[in-house]
């Protein structure tokens, strides 16, 4: 039993201060004023002086086997760690296999999203990888999304892309309907999570799809969506037909043609577009490699998770508030996913915890109350990671 005094709770919205009680892994009281817990409960109580309280942030889109082999077999990224997310103040992440669906399986995507489930977080996955025909792990996207309990949906399928599949739309429509109809019987989200590239057709097979099939519009969530203008552009005029569409916090150079997702987030504020059609990942562990004109890769970074808070706090610099920026990390992702005790502190909620100092930066991390960070340091660490001496 954790007692939290006088936190400035943003859950997403202002509560102002409260006491924030935590049992069994959920938050169980919420007030501004609490009483302490009766003596004989071992109970934890510590005192906040106003810090603000935030959802443990839930990153849709990382490589959690790593990502890459664009380049060869050393290209490969190694898996991600368990604290490069608690340090960034993930406390909940979807993980994707990517290019690679050759030297790695849906069967590995699975394993290793359960072992950080192990670990302490709380994680899920897609099947599937860019390629069609897609890879799954019993035979049929319905029977992954039914019975393979982390699997929620489809991705990430690689559309607009020289290294993907070339999907027709007859193709992405049966995958999308698969998905969706899972999501049905399962009472997942049943998502088609779309890789785009740079290619010149952009978001126009899933414009087409909304034009010609029954599927709703919430079972296309496309990523990467900030990595042109042009591109941009597409998915926001997409999110006033009813599609969330996902930006990528990754490192943005003078010359690229894309936008950070500070600008995008900032730019869909701006146009008063739906709040709640946007979400923002970190493509953590992915590789984010520069192709020349021969297709061949001439440059190569690593998504790394802490972008995602630096994108936060990048918005807060710029004036925009805690209850205007944290949904796009938090609550807007946990109501598409259908992740119905995350993204929000409530009563019966998760105690996916984060306290932010007062730079912005991640402090303290709760997962399920769990403590996995303390001042800043990785207090649960992952089995192959090096402790410190």
């Amino acid at each position: 039993m954790l007692l939290l005094r006088r936190a400035h709770v943003h859950a997403p919205e202002d509560l102002g201060i409260n006491d924030v009680l935590i049992a069994g892994g959920r938050v169980v009281a919420l007030a501004p004023s609490l009483p302490d817990p009766p003596q004989g409960y071992r109970a934890t109580i510590m005192e906040l002086d106003g810090a603000r309280l935030i959802p443990g942030l839930i990153d849709c889109h990382v490589h959690v086997t790593g990502g890459g082999g664009e380049s060869g077999p050393s290209s490969r990224v190694p898996p991600i760690m368990l604290s490069r997310l608690t340090e960034a103040g993930i406390t909940s992440v979807v993980g994707t296999l990517g290019t690679d669906g050759t030297t790695r399986t849906v069967a590995s995507l699975v394993a290793r999203t359960l072992g950080l489930r192990a670990e302490g977080l709380s994680a899920w996955c897609y099947t599937g990888s860019y390629e069609v025909p897609l890879l799954t792990l019993t035979g049929s996207v319905r029977s992954d999304i039914v019975f393979v309990d982390p699997i929620v949906g489809v991705g990430e399928l690689a559309i607009s892309d020289h290294r993907s599949s070339q999907p027709t739309l007859d193709e992405l429509a049966r995958i999308a309907a698969d998905a969706h109809v899972a999501g049905m019987m399962s009472g997942k989200a049943g998502l088609l999570h779309l890789h785009l590239g740079d290619g010149p057709r952009g978001l126009d097979l899933v414009r087409r799809a909304l034009d010609t099939l029954e599927l709703p519009a919430r079972t296309f969530h496309p990523t990467h969506c900030n990595r042109q203008r042009r591109l941009w552009d597409e998915a926001m005029a997409l999110s006033e037909r009813g599609c969330t569409v996902d930006v990528t916090a990754f490192p943005v150079e003078d010359d690229d043609p894309g936008l950070s997702a500070v600008d995008a987030i900032d730019d869909w504020l701006r146009n008063g577009l739906p709040a709640d059609r946007l979400t923002c990942s970190s493509d953590g562990a992915g590789c984010l490699p520069v192709f020349d004109e021969q297709g061949q890769v001439c440059a190569m970074d690593i998504g790394r998770p802490a972008l995602l808070t630096d994108t936060l706090r990048a918005l807060l610099q710029r004036g925009h508030t805690l209850s205007q920026a944290l949904p796009f990390f938090t609550s807007n992702v946990s109501k598409l996913f259908r992740f119905h005790r995350k993204g929000r502190i409530a009563v019966g909620n998760d105690a996916d915890l984060v306290v932010l100092g007062a730079a912005g930066e991640v402090r303290e991390v709760w997962a399920r109350g769990r403590h996995m960070l303390a001042e800043g340091r990785p207090v649960v660490l992952g089995p192959f990671e090096p402790r410190p001496s």
